[in-house]
């Protein structure tokens, strides 16, 4: 069983997964790429039926890196490590500290799985998984990802205790990024089991940790503060922007004023108020010509 965490700082308490049920996730994604790459080439195949062999090659070539390499890429970020095999087999791709994957965590292993999975028929992909210790590939190895089984009964998920109050919010400048993925894992782990250890055992354990996070970070607890609850504000505050940088709002392309002009103010709710109509003024009277003929045409003298 392994102690693994998810980004939201929970413990999974899922094994990782090994070859047969990996084996089986591969074989159904294949599957269906290998069906809708057969679709696509046929189309391809038609709509190209006018150009020369060379542009033929290219567009087949295209094709092949477009459905069975791109598309795999894209689902695992999409889906965060879900394939449709994955998902019929119940298993999930994670980082090595239990967080959901993202598109460079994909492509590494989507690269890496043209040369385990496709070229080689899975043999290396086979070999690399039975000697690793928790079957990973290849291309988990070179991402920093873990395949493990979601649907695993009995699993208990227990949540990381808040801070105090009073430190909520106080690390929101520490930089974190030097701190390790697996010292994050060791630090939330401890945090959920910090109540079933003996009180000695769990002091030294968290003043461990906080040596560990303070020696990435440069930056000391404030005093007397214990180390507990320095390590749950940290972890609180790696939350709050992973959180912050999940949810944040995707900007417009470019400066659009200029082509669209500015801003058109909200409609006003309710009736529009109308001006009031000017006063009606009667036009002037015009006086009739002169009876007796106009001056007519007078010639030249």
């Amino acid at each position: 069983m392994s102690d693994l965490v998810t980004g939201d700082a929970v413990v999974l308490g899922l094994r990782p997964a090994r070859l047969p049920s990996r084996a089986l996730a591969v074989l159904l994604d294949a599957f269906v790429y290998v069906v809708g790459y057969l679709i696509v080439s046929l189309g391809v195949v038609l709509a190209t039926a006018s150009l020369d062999e060379a542009a033929r090659a290219a567009v087949q070539v295209a094709t092949f890196l477009l459905v069975l390499v791109g598309v795999p890429i894209a689902v695992e970020t999409l889906s965060h490590g879900r394939s449709l095999g994955k998902l019929a087999c119940g298993l999930r791709v994670v980082r090595e500290d239990g967080g959901p994957i993202r598109f460079r965590h994909a492509l590494v292993r989507g690269a890496m799985g043209v040369v385990e999975l496709q070229m080689t028929f899975g043999a290396v992909a086979c070999i690399a998984s039975l000697v690793s210790e928790r079957g990973r590939r290849l291309g988990d190895v070179f991402a920093g990802t873990l395949v493990i089984r979601e649907r695993v009964p009995g699993a208990r998920m227990m949540p990381v205790p808040a801070p105090p109050p009073w430190l909520a919010g106080r690390f929101s400048g520490v930089d974190l990024s030097a701190v390790p993925d697996g010292l994050w894992l060791a630090v939330r782990q401890y945090l959920t089991r910090m109540n079933q250890l003996d009180p000695t055992t769990g002091a030294a354990m968290a003043a461990k940790l906080a040596d560990e996070v303070v020696a990435r970070t440069g930056t000391p607890p404030p005093a007397g503060v214990p180390a507990a609850a320095y390590l749950m504000a940290v972890v609180h505050e790696r939350q709050t922007r992973d959180a912050a940088r999940a949810f944040r709002p995707i900007a417009p392309y470019g400066d659009r004023s200029a082509a669209y002009g500015p801003p058109v103010a909200a409609p006003v709710q309710g009736p529009v108020p109308q001006p009031a109509p000017a006063p009606y003024v009667p036009p002037a009277p015009v006086a009739p010509p002169a009876r007796g003929g106009g001056p007519g045409f007078a010639p030249p003298a």
